[in-house]
């Protein structure tokens, strides 16, 4: 009886080790979680078969319990400060109509644009879209269109 006590918490105890470094370290699923959960599932049925239900009950409530216990204390421990990322992103992208770029202003290829490149309107290098056609690099071009980010141009000499 002793012995299968400790087998029990043994495997409750593996189980609730796994399951936490899962959730808390190891991204994904992996090996760790699928281990614990089947640990996790091994005690709990030992406990059942092996000594009885009175037993079985305990220990599924106390394994959540301590599972439970745990995990709160994991969560508000200061030592996940150590490895967390305290870095903020304050950058936006932003939209070529709020660059001023518009239908008709007039610029030129700062890259090959194969059909999508580089360009530069008023002094704002940009990301350029032709219409399907290959711009070579320092070609005058004309906007054609500005959807959001993109900016659809063409060659200045072209008519359309």
């Amino acid at each position: 009886m002793i012995l299968d006590i400790a087998i029990i918490i043994f495997l409750m105890a593996l189980a609730i080790l796994l399951v936490l470094l899962e959730i808390f370290f190891l991204p994904g699923i992996t090996v760790a979680g699928i281990g614990g959960a089947i640990f996790a599932m091994g005690g709990v049925i030992y406990a059942y078969a092996a000594i009885g239900t009175m037993v079985g009950h305990i220990t599924l409530a106390a394994s959540v319990l301590t599972f439970i216990i745990l995990f709160l204390w994991m969560l508000r421990s200061k030592s996940f400060n150590k490895i967390a990322l305290h870095t903020d992103i304050d950058s936006k992208v932003t939209s070529s109509r709020d660059l001023g770029i518009k239908p008709g202003d007039e610029g030129w290829t700062v890259s090959r644009l194969a059909p999508i490149g580089k360009a530069k309107f008023k002094e704002t290098v940009v990301e350029a879209k032709s219409m399907g056609e290959f711009i070579d690099e320092n070609v005058e071009i004309v906007v054609l269109r500005v959807d959001g980010y993109n900016v659809l141009v063409r060659k200045k000499e072209d008519n359309y």
